[in-house]
């Protein structure tokens, strides 16, 4: 147990011995394991958005071992993914490398712009079941649905909590008033961590921010108090600052699919704002094992400031 480590679950007070062991797992596990900071796979792709546009770039992701085994020869902190992908692989990979159960899913299949909200596809019984240390679980604050999924990650929080596992919220805003530019608004991301964080998160997954201010009154206070957001790594401070003063695990999406010299600066970027780390799913399996394992390691080194 490094002194960083200890430092962060120290923030943690409320938690339980089975919670902050679990979260010490993660933050000790891997390539960059004992840094404060985290690199995970996450694999929900196929159900979020189809096999062929998840899969077909690097048709070797169609098998779920494929991914697993990109996480532990990466060296990553941690393995996410829905319920199908996990029990493929969670036998053979027992104690490998901790997994994170995603509880809920969406799809394209339907066009939900106004109500977005993604269905309750496993449990706590299920993550605890397959060995898992944490579950994970997606919000959409703005959505008119928002107050069903506030009022589900509740309640699997407490049973999760309740469980020793540690609970991860990704929290990506959209909904009938928040405009396409507006899903990354710098006020949007940081309102939509806070409130991640408010619902009882021990990490959190945001999308990394742009400049652009989506709403009105939040602008004014954003000008009036000279809060900076011309670059990445201010936008990523006020991210960090936004959940409890830095005291909460925020890491960041990778994003749609870019080129790896954009992909890089854009950690960088979150690196220097105090981010903790990255979560990135397609930019990485969508490349070839050796090219996906090279992009990973680089994203490591610019979080521990090895690069």
């Amino acid at each position: 147990m490094t002194p960083r480590v200890r430092e962060i679950l120290s923030w943690y007070g409320a938690e339980n011995p089975g919670v902050l062991t679990n979260f010490a797992r993660i933050l000790n596990h891997g390539r960059i394991g004992g840094s404060g900071k985290l690199v995970i796979l996450p694999v929900d792709q196929g159900f979020e958005h189809g096999p062929a546009r998840s899969f077909a770039k690097n048709p070797d992701g169609y098998d779920p071992n494929y991914h697993i085994q990109l996480a532990i020869e990466s060296g990553c902190n941690a393995y996410a993914a829905p319920l199908g992908f996990i029990e493929a692989v969670a036998r053979d990979y027992a104690g490998d490398i901790p997994l994170i159960l995603k509880i809920n899913n969406s799809d394209t299949l339907v066009d939900a712009k106004e109500d977005p909200i993604s269905a309750v596809t496993s449990s706590v019984d299920d993550a605890l079941r397959l060995g898992c240390s944490a579950i994970g679980f997606t919000i959409y604050p703005g959505s008119t649905e928002r107050k069903r999924m506030y009022e589900e990650i509740a309640v699997a929080t407490r049973k999760a909590k309740d469980a020793g596992l540690v609970v991860v919220i990704w929290s990506y805003p959209r909904g009938k008033d928040i405009s396409k530019n507006g899903e990354t608004a710098i006020d949007v991301i940081a309102y939509a961590a806070h409130i991640a964080a408010e619902l009882g998160a021990n990490i959190i997954k945001v999308k990394p921010p742009s400049a652009h201010i989506e709403q009105l009154e939040a602008k004014k206070v954003y000008e009036a108090q000279g809060i900076r957001v011309d670059d990445m790594a201010h936008r990523s401070k006020h991210i960090v600052d936004s959940c409890f003063s830095g005291r909460r695990v925020v890491i960041f999406s990778g994003g749609p699919a870019k080129s790896t010299p954009e992909l890089l600066e854009e950690q960088r970027g979150l690196a220097r704002g105090g981010g903790f780390g990255s979560i990135m799913g397609r930019n990485a399996f969508q490349r070839s094992k050796k090219d996906a394992i090279q992009l990973i390691h680089d994203v490591m080194d610019i979080y521990t400031g090895q690069e």
